[in-house]
């Protein structure tokens, strides 16, 4: 039987919107488009995606506000003008198979999956994996598999991966993230020290040589390495 702290408190029907969610699914798509982010594929799966199911009822009048928010293991669902970004960033098309390092709440998987990818998403914290999982089932997203583990380490059994991002800093980018990325393949991470900014970097490998673009800078939460065995 699972604890309180990793069941949910699902609504009978999370897919139903009633009209002020509509409205602030619609006028966030407007902020969006407002800060450059013009895929029509990342905006419609972003408003498709209630995000509200990704938060706790603490935080459910905030869910459409383009801002980060805290949640379960110090963790944090990133702000929805960020993971737009990272999404078009990720040049996605329908069908790849795509590696997610960092689940948190779900979110950024579940927008990935509305864009027809294939998603694996792996996590430290055996509760945000559980939380999330609960989530996408409810989504009735059969696209996303959650996984618990090291996910510096990736998924050597499911690769290769036609893109990966992390949603964490890491010093370096891991080689066994970078071996497990396919051919013309896309990783995207930031790369920095904990304690300043990062780089966001978008890796796209070549025949003989990867190609190495800077993003942006961005402030984020370094990945650890390893399997939390508490939470």
């Amino acid at each position: 039987m699972m604890s309180n702290l990793t069941s949910l408190n699902l609504p009978s029907d999370p897919l139903s919107v009633d009209s002020d969610e509509a409205r602030a699914r619609a006028k966030l798509v407007l902020t969006l488009r407002g800060l450059g982010i013009g895929d029509r594929a990342v905006l419609s799966a972003i408003e498709r995606v209630p995000r509200r199911l990704f938060l706790s009822a603490a935080h459910h009048g905030l869910a459409y506000e383009d801002s980060s928010i805290p949640i379960e293991c110090g963790q944090a669902v990133l702000a929805p003008s960020f993971v737009a970004r990272i999404v078009q960033s990720l040049q996605i098309e329908a069908g790849q198979r795509i590696l997610e390092v960092g689940t948190g709440s779900g979110y950024q998987a579940a927008v990935l999956a509305h864009l027809g990818a294939e998603v694996d998403s792996i996590d430290r914290y055996s509760t945000l994996a559980s939380l999330a999982r609960q989530r996408i089932a409810a989504l009735k997203l059969s696209n996303v598999r959650i996984h618990k583990g090291d996910g510096l380490e990736g998924l050597k059994q499911n690769a290769p991966f036609h893109r990966i991002v992390l949603t964490g800093a890491v010093t370096e980018i891991p080689e066994a993230l970078l071996s497990q990325l396919g051919p013309r393949g896309i990783l995207i991470a930031p790369v920095g020290e904990p304690s300043a900014p990062q780089r966001l970097v978008r890796i796209i490998r070549g025949d003989d040589k990867d190609e190495q673009q800077v993003l942006e800078i961005v402030r984020m939460v370094s990945l650890t390495k390893g399997r939390s065995e508490r939470l």
